[in-house]
C-alpha cells in the first residue's frame, strides 16, 4: 500500500495565544500563519486580539497594529495601502486577496491569515514569487516594434486603446495564479492566469508589432493549454479582472491564425 507523508517540518502546529488588550470591548481574533526558516521549527498559527475601536477598517491595518504593538517579529509585505502595488496579497479567510482592501467587517468570526497557497514561503506571510516574476519576464512585457520610432509617441485610436481595459489594471499580485489548481501542479511549465492575462495585454495592443512571435511563444501544451477554465482566477481577482477571458481569447487567436 502506498503511503504519502508530508515533508519534514511541514505540519502546522498551534502557536502562541497573545494576551487580549486590556479594557477593549470590541475585540477581533486573528489567527496568523508564522514560519521562520532560521529557527528550524514547524510552521504554526499564532493568535492575536485587536481592539477594532482603535484600528483602521482593513485587514492590513490590523496586521500593522499587531506588528507595532504586540509582535514586532510578524513579517509581511505592504506598500501602497491602496490596492495598487499588489505587495500585500495573501490568503485571508480562505480567499486570495489584498490585505489593504479586505474589509474587516466582511469577515465573520476569527480572521485567518495565511501566505498565498502553493508557493514557497520566505517567512511568515511572505510568499516566494521568484518563479512568478521570471515567468512574467518570459513574455517580454513591453512594446516590440520594427518601424522607426516616432518623434513624439506611438499613435493609437480610442477604439484600440479601449481593448486594453480590463488588462492593464493587473497589478501582478499573484492572487489569481495561486488560486489555480493547474498552476499548483505545473508552475514550472504553465504560465498561469496572471501572466497569460499580461501576455494578452501585449498581443492585443495595436502598437505592438510582434503578435506572431508572442503567439508562437505561447502555443505549447503546458504554457497555455493547462488552463481548464474553472474560473478560480476570475473569482478571486481583487481588481475585478477576468484572466479566464483573456486566456480564452489567446486560444481563439491561435485557432484563427491556422485558417
Amino acid at each position: 500500500m502506498v503511503q504519502f507523508t508530508l515533508p519534514k517540518n511541514s505540519k502546522i502546529t498551534r502557536g502562541t495565544v497573545h494576551e487580549k488588550p486590556q479594557g477593549a470591548k470590541n475585540l477581533k481574533e486573528f489567527r496568523i500563519y508564522r514560519w521562520n526558516p532560521e529557527d528550524g521549527k514547524n510552521p504554526h498559527v499564532d493568535t492575536y486580539f485587536v481592539d477594532l475601536d482603535e484600528c483602521g477598517p482593513m485587514v492590513l491595518d490590523a496586521l500593522i497594529k499587531i506588528k507595532n504593538e504586540q509582535d514586532s517579529t510578524l513579517t509581511f509585505r505592504r506598500s501602497c495601502r491602496e490596492g495598487v502595488c499588489g505587495s500585500c496579497s495573501m490568503n485571508i479567510d480562505g480567499t486570495n486577496t489584498l490585505a489593504c482592501t479586505k474589509d474587516l467587517d466582511d469577515i465573520k468570526g476569527p480572521v485567518k491569515v495565511y501566505p498565498l497557497p502553493h508557493t514557497g514561503v520566505v517567512k511568515d506571510l511572505i510568499p516566494d514569487l521568484t518563479n512568478f516574476y521570471a515567468q512574467h519576464a518570459s513574455i517580454a512585457p513591453f512594446l516590440k516594434t520594427e518601424t522607426p520610432e516616432p518623434e513624439k509617441e506611438w499613435p493609437q485610436s480610442r477604439e484600440d486603446r479601449a481593448k486594453l481595459d480590463g488588462l492593464y489594471e493587473c497589478i501582478l499580485c499573484a492572487s489569481c495564479s495561486t488560486s489555480c489548481p493547474s498552476y499548483w501542479w505545473n508552475e514550472d511549465r504553465y504560465l498561469g492566469p496572471a501572466i497569460l492575462l499580461q501576455a494578452y495585454r501585449w498581443i492585443i495592443d495595436s502598437r505592438d508589432e510582434a503578435t506572431g512571435e508572442r503567439l508562437d511563444n505561447l502555443e505549447d501544451p503546458f504554457r497555455l493549454y493547462r488552463c481548464h477554465t474553472i474560473l478560480n482566477c476570475t473569482k478571486t481577482c481583487p481588481k475585478g479582472l477576468n484572466p479566464a477571458k483573456a486566456i480564452a481569447n489567446i486560444k481563439r487567436l491561435l485557432i484563427e491564425r491556422r485558417f
